[in-house]
Parts: C-alpha cells; structure tokens; sequence
C-alpha cells in the first residue's frame, strides 16, 4: 500500500462524532459533582478540552446551549433571532399605524 493509500484508508475510518444534549449535560453533571474534569474524560473517552468548551456553552447559553444535531447555539444564532423579532416588530407597528390613521379619519 502506498503512502497516500494508507492516509487515505486511516481518514476515512475516522468521523467526528457527535453527541446527544442529555450526553454533554450528564458529563458536565459528573464534573459539577466533584469527578475531576480528567477522570471524567477518560470515562466518556472525550477530550477534556470538549467538556470545557461544553461547560462554557452550558454556562453562556443556559438552556439553549445543544440546541441540537450538534450545531451550538452561538452569538450569531441569537443576532439572527432577534433580526426576525426585529422585522416582526416593524410590521406590527405599520400595521397599527395604518389602523390608527383609519380610525382618525373615521372620527
């Protein structure tokens, strides 16, 4: 097998893994609970540096940190939420204007 063959066949075996919601939240639950953060790594077979950046989501994000499919929940996510909440709002305002005017007419 060649050179190239053999990096071809190794990363091709390897796929990142994704994990539940329940999953992060039981792992960061053992940490809290005294388990050292190492220890529990090891258990899980999970890099310590994942279950830091998964308790400092958990802790950013509260209850929208893993919001699913193993995409987090970021700055950007909660930006375009408030966009939409933003264009809702506005439209909402004209429509009252206009309703406002028509009553004013109507008076």
């Amino acid at each position: 097998m060649t050179k190239r063959g053999a990096v071809a066949a190794k990363t091709a075996v390897l796929k990142r893994r994704t994990f539940t919601r329940e999953f992060k939240l039981q792992v960061i639950r053992e940490v809290e609970a005294g388990k050292s953060q190492a220890q529990v790594a090891r258990e899980y077979q999970v890099s310590d540096n994942t279950i830091s950046k998964w308790r400092r989501e958990l802790r950013q994000y509260k209850e929208k940190a893993f919001a699913g499919r193993g995409h987090a929940y970021t700055d950007e996510a909660r930006v375009n939420e408030l966009e939409r909440m933003v264009g809702r709002l506005t439209m909402e305002n004209d429509f009252l204007k206009k309703l406002l005017q028509k009553l004013e007419a109507e008076n």
